[in-house]
């Protein structure tokens, strides 16, 4: 004879049933907890760790954000618990950057989007990255060159104009987290978004964005309409220079 289910299971089979139908969509924060850790906890109830994980971290996204040691101090808490929980993060990420990459085309900078606020919106640290285009607008890599303390980053424009020249890309999106998780632009983040773009248009390269993230959103040079104002700020420069 087998082992008679365990008293979750019809609750465990009613979420399961209820992700393949809807998705997430339907499911608050504590069942979608719920129905992951049931994935490593074979045979028993989870809704008490789900629930002391949401008490603890008071979200998805802190939870599964916190760092391994304080999620093994909520109760019932082991290590393939852990493991999933800091699983689904990590493929969350390599499948936003490998369908980045994959793209025919960047049409939009915003598209990008998605995949800095997941990938940057956590981050501890300040960190310089830039997404590097063909012509096409194909991304050609995604890399970050700089990182900095909670509060600076010390960014070199000349450095960003060489690895995009050596990777042949045509287009350059730059773009800096605040760890702070407000994304409001600060005075010395215009003023590199200035020098970017003197530096990316000096040797035909074009800066279509720079990207402020914070931990929910994100600020856009160019959807602000400052990029234009740079590229008028630019032209009329250069004609100054050349004017008889």
């Amino acid at each position: 004879m087998g082992s008679p289910p365990h008293p979750g299971a019809g609750h465990r089979g009613r979420l399961r049933e209820k992700f393949l139908t809807h998705g997430l969509g339907k499911f608050t924060d504590e069942e979608a907890l719920e129905l992951l850790l049931t994935l490593a906890t074979p045979r028993q109830d989870c809704k008490q760790q789900a629930r002391g994980l949401m008490g603890e971290f008071g979200s998805l996204r802190a939870v599964l954000e916190a760092p391994p040691a304080d999620l093994a101090q909520i109760k019932g808490i082991g290590p393939k618990n852990i493991l999933g929980l800091k699983l689904v993060p990590a493929v969350a990420r390599r499948y936003l950057e490998d369908r980045l990459m994959d793209q025919a085309a960047l049409g939009d900078p915003a598209q990008a989007a998605e995949y800095l606020l997941l990938t940057m919106g956590p981050l501890k640290q300040e960190v310089f990255r830039v997404l590097l285009l063909d012509s096409r607008r194909r991304v050609l890599a995604s890399e970050d060159l700089f990182s900095g303390t909670l509060n600076q980053a010390v960014v070199y424009p000349r450095e960003v104009v060489a690895k995009a020249l050596a990777a042949g890309a045509s287009e350059v999106v730059a773009a800096h987290n605040h760890p702070s998780g407000d994304p409001t632009p600060s005075g010395a983040d215009r003023r590199l978004t200035r020098q970017l773009y003197f530096a990316c248009r000096g040797v035909g390269l074009a800066l279509l964005d720079h990207l402020v993230v914070g931990r929910e959103s994100l600020y856009s040079f160019r959807e602000q309409g400052e990029i234009v104002l740079l590229a008028r700020e630019y032209d009329a420069m250069n004609l100054e220079e050349t004017a008889p």
